[in-house]
């Protein structure tokens, strides 16, 4: 019974399995070896014992003032000048500051004063305004908004004389600007900074460059 039992549960060993690999050959041709000899084109830079002195980029930095008009006893801001720069009229950084400022202002009840004395550059943006002119100025108040007093002048024009907006039932003092740019003008002495030879940029237009030629001759300027 035993030996019926070993034999019924022993196992019959098996043979092994022998798995073939098939390796496919490895051909090699033109073996070489890298030398000196077989490196060109490398240019190796001999090491100096003094530095060379570079220049770099620096970031500029542009202050650009304004005006503000204060109540005195509470200090709250009642009208903001603003005098157009260069770089408020070029599309780039400068100008979207501005109008991120600009934008501030219109949103608040504080009045604003925009003086655009520059030719070249775009102007700043207007609603339903198609006006072409050299020179602007806006006077914004802040009860009457989104309507604004635009004043459009030209190169042989007069600056317009203006009323600075304070509070309603202040009196608002006139602004005569030419009358102003001429006095600092003259105080300063321009007329030996500026160099008249040279034609101004952007350049005028031929009317307007020869009614600039006769007012520098009549002047002595030129």
């Amino acid at each position: 019974m035993l030996k019926s039992l070993i034999s019924r549960t022993a196992k019959t060993p098996r043979a092994p399995r022998i798995r073939r690999v098939c390796v496919s050959p490895i051909i090699v041709k033109n073996r070489q070896t890298l030398t000196d000899s077989t490196i060109t084109n490398v240019v190796v830079a001999a090491p100096t014992s003094e530095p060379i002195k570079v220049k770099i980029p620096m970031p500029v930095s542009i202050r650009e003032g304004y005006l503000e008009v204060r109540e005195v006893e509470t200090e709250i801001l009642i009208t903001t000048i603003e005098i157009l720069s260069p770089t408020n009229k070029r599309i780039g950084k400068g100008r979207q500051i501005y109008e991120e400022k600009r934008a501030q202002v219109l949103a608040s009840r504080t009045n604003l004063v925009e003086i655009d004395l520059l030719r070249k550059g775009d102007p700043m943006p207007m609603m339903g305004n198609d006006i072409q002119s050299h020179y602007r100025l806006l006077v914004c108040r802040g009860d009457r908004r989104p309507y604004a007093d635009l004043y459009a002048f030209n190169l042989p024009d007069i600056i317009p004389a203006f009323p600075l907006p304070l509070r309603s039932g202040d009196t608002e003092p006139v602004i005569d600007l030419q009358t102003l740019l001429n006095e600092v003008y003259d105080i300063y002495g321009y007329d030996l900074v500026v160099d008249y030879s040279q034609q101004p940029v952007p350049a005028l237009s031929e009317a307007d460059a020869a009614w600039a030629d006769a007012l520098l001759q009549h002047k002595g300027l030129r």
